[in-house]
């Protein structure tokens, strides 16, 4: 078990192997983004079995702040199922979800939030953000981390690394490359 903050506790002991194998399709997800020239983060969402949703981040091919691969994910199941509420779905993301695509979940009422590598960055978890909001939720999402983990990491060091090494800082960062 590892502790994030003080009250959020994460599972990272038993992963089934149902969880690999939707990660990895997340994964594949994710290295589409990094072919497309976006941060590399994919995202499916599952319900009795199926991927009802699949998306990866597409906020420079979209012009879209919003186009996270949890959103787009998102999107996509909710016109599968014809509604906004995705009962009884799980979603699968290879980097911890931010604020705003972690909200997103609790109004779709997603089940559970399986993902692959913290972000200590923005993640909502690890920057400590659950904590601020958790008592204006109405909904609950149980969570696991740490699935396939050091591929997720991995995809976004060498992602990153890449970009830095070609002169993404003289164009005024990632975002006008």
């Amino acid at each position: 078990m590892i502790k994030i903050s003080r009250e959020f506790y994460f599972l990272t002991m038993t992963i089934e192997q149902d969880e690999i194998y939707y990660m990895k399709q997340a994964l594949e997800l994710a290295k589409q983004a990094y072919s497309s020239n976006e941060v590399p983060v994919g995202a499916i969402i599952v319900k009795d079995n199926t991927i009802i949703g699949k998306g990866f981040n597409s906020v420079i091919r979209f012009s879209d702040p919003t186009a996270h691969a949890e959103i787009v994910a998102l999107r996509e199941a909710g016109k599968t199922v014809g509604n906004y509420r995705i009962l009884d779905a799980d979603l699968y993301v290879t980097l911890e979800p931010c604020l705003m695509c972690f909200s997103a979940m609790i109004h779709a009422r997603i089940r559970n939030l399986y993902f692959g590598a913290f972000d200590y960055k923005s993640g909502i978890f690890s920057t400590d953000k659950y904590n601020f909001v958790k008592n204006i939720f109405n909904h609950q999402i149980s969570i696991k981390s740490g699935i396939i983990l050091e591929d997720s990491l991995k995809l976004m060091q060498d992602f990153f690394k890449e970009r830095r090494g070609a002169g993404a800082a003289e164009r005024g960062g990632l975002e006008n490359r």
